[in-house]
């Protein structure tokens, strides 16, 4: 298997941010690119948690996965 080269990046230097389609309660996530290509997610309530960094073909599982997903 033929892995790319994953470069480091410091997740607090990012440019973080929320949909606008988000609501009030809380439940988000947010997103931000990351300068290798990939999309970083995190929970919008822990800011220093963990975050996953996905490819697009990751990313865009992931929001398939969550159309019409509620909280």
């Amino acid at each position: 298997m033929n892995c790319p080269t994953l470069h480091p990046y410091d997740a607090r230097s990012l440019a973080w941010y929320k949909s606008s389609y988000s609501s009030e309660n809380g439940a988000c996530v947010e997103v931000a690119q990351v300068p290798d290509g990939r999309v970083a997610v995190r929970d919008s309530k822990v800011h220093a948690g963990p975050h996953l960094a996905l490819d697009a073909q990751a990313f865009a599982a992931f929001i398939g996965g969550m159309a019409g997903q509620t909280v």
